[in-house]
């Protein structure tokens, strides 16, 4: 049987946080190893454990959620973080994918849906809610030639040269992780091993200056590449 996905719930809410977990502990594809009510007592409880995911709301007492996510990632490299908000703001989504997070969802979303984005986002997908979807597509459609999306939401404006940094084998990957590949399937594709595609991932993300797929994916859909 697959390992359980080690998940890691922060949000200020008892209730819901509770519910949350009782709820997906429910599911044997995963595991709960923590939860937090704040930014703080998130860190506390990743200096114990290293959980694969974060399910991590915005509206925390403190740091927002968004504002955290780049001091998750420096804490643990590995962590991978979907965001689960009430916020529909267009600057919360685009601050959330600037700073590295793997997907954004909405509160409203089914259980089936929350579940099926925890696995897709673990397996190294990109996954955003259908509402919030609509407003970085709109963001993002530009007539041919215009520099990438000046409202944030292609956030960092980056030019197509940036590609040129890459080497060959680097800029195959990058165009499988745009098309929302997993590294499970872009190593059966390109016929290496699963941890040369994460080694070939980090250095993309250092060279041009990315924190995330889902950067790599705004990058690509910004610049017409996909």
């Amino acid at each position: 049987m697959t390992k359980a996905i080690q998940l890691l719930v922060v949000d200020d809410h008892t209730l819901f946080r509770r519910g949350l977990i009782a709820l997906l502990s429910q599911d044997e594809r995963f595991h709960i190893v923590g939860e937090a009510g704040d930014v703080g007592e998130a860190f506390r409880v990743l200096s114990k454990v290293q959980p694969d995911l974060m399910l991590l709301d915005n509206h925390l007492p403190g740091v927002k959620g968004v504002d955290a996510i780049v001091a998750f990632k420096d804490a643990c490299p590995d962590l991978r973080i979907l965001m689960l908000t009430v916020s529909e703001d267009e600057e919360d989504l685009s601050k959330a994918l600037q700073n590295g997070a793997d997907g954004y969802l909405l509160k409203t979303a089914e259980t089936e849906q929350l579940c099926d984005a925890l696995v897709q986002v673990h397996d190294g997908h990109s996954v955003i809610s259908p509402a919030m979807l609509n407003k970085l597509v709109t963001g993002l459609r530009q007539p041919p030639g215009t520099p990438a999306v000046s409202t944030g939401m292609l956030a960092p404006n980056k030019p197509l040269q940036e590609l040129e940094k890459l080497s060959p084998r680097e800029k195959g990957i990058f165009f499988l992780v745009a098309k929302s590949l997993s590294n499970k399937q872009i190593a059966r594709d390109l016929d290496i091993a699963e941890t040369t595609v994460k080694i070939h991932i980090q250095h993309i993300f250092k060279k041009m200056n990315l924190t995330s797929r889902v950067q790599i994916a705004i990058f690509a859909a910004g610049n017409g590449l996909s």
